[in-house]
């Protein structure tokens, strides 16, 4: 396990170095996307023929600079939450076999700005509490398209 930092490159890096070393899968569960370098990383890994799957909160859709409605339109595989609460999570798996977790949220401000940490571990009990979630939060959120309207509830 490793454990890294920001303001700086240290956790966009992490993040990019377990996107781009994937060879099987990606499930992330953050709420928010909109780092362009994170978000052509994914692009890349889905356009490898990677299984890339995102969980996303409904709320952050729209804003300024969000990279979910691109990747969407790209073919990636999306679902969110569209409750009246907030899907908060920041977490991925990669091939099953790794862990990103942490505060860090996937946006250029926490590179830059923010104070926060990734967490990388390849713990198989720590895994496989995350795949559940997951896998749990999968079925209970809704398809993602962005070629239709959508609107919040």
């Amino acid at each position: 396990s490793k454990a890294y930092f920001s303001p700086g490159e240290e956790c966009r890096d992490a993040i990019l170095q377990q996107i781009n070393s994937a060879v099987k899968s990606l499930k992330i569960c953050v709420f928010t996307i909109s780092d362009d370098q994170i978000a052509r990383s994914i692009l890349l890994a889905h356009q490898k023929g990677i299984d890339v799957k995102i969980l996303s909160d409904n709320d952050k859709l729209y804003d300024m600079g969000s990279d979910i409605g691109t990747l969407s339109r790209e073919g990636i595989e999306i679902r969110i939450d569209n409750t009246p609460n907030h899907m908060h999570h920041k977490f991925m798996i990669a091939d099953g076999e790794h862990l990103l977790t942490g505060s860090y949220n996937w946006t250029n401000s926490a590179a830059r700005y923010n104070h926060e940490n990734v967490l990388v571990s390849n713990h198989a009990g720590l895994v496989k509490s995350f795949q559940d979630e997951f896998d749990k939060l999968w079925q209970q959120m809704e398809v993602f398209e962005q070629q239709k309207p959508y609107h919040r509830n």
